[in-house]
């Protein structure tokens, strides 16, 4: 996964970040290995409640958004595999 270069800074780590995911590879659990192996992101993507996306990140895959998309659902296999990036990417908004 690509993170935006905020959140890797803050995390301390590249942009490119892998994770493992066991069983079906849904953007939940994604984010889930991704605060369980660096918990300094918890709550930065989502609400630590509610799970909901936060309003300023979206989630790219395969030319696909998936930012309104269920936790639950399953990302595409060449993501799941590897061989595609789930992009997060933080919004940029002002006037």
């Amino acid at each position: 996964m690509e993170l935006p270069s905020g959140l890797a800074v803050v995390a301390r780590l590249p942009r490119e970040v892998a994770v493992r995911v066991e069983g079906v590879v849904t953007l939940g659990a994604v984010l889930d290995a991704l605060e369980a192996a660096h918990p300094v992101l918890r709550g930065t993507m989502r609400d630590g409640v509610s799970g909901r996306r936060r309003a300023f990140i979206r989630f790219f895959a395969c030319q696909r958004d998936f930012s309104h998309c269920s936790m639950a659902e399953a990302l595409p296999a060449v993501v799941a595999a590897g061989e595609e990036a789930l992009l997060v990417v933080g919004a940029i908004a002002g006037g």
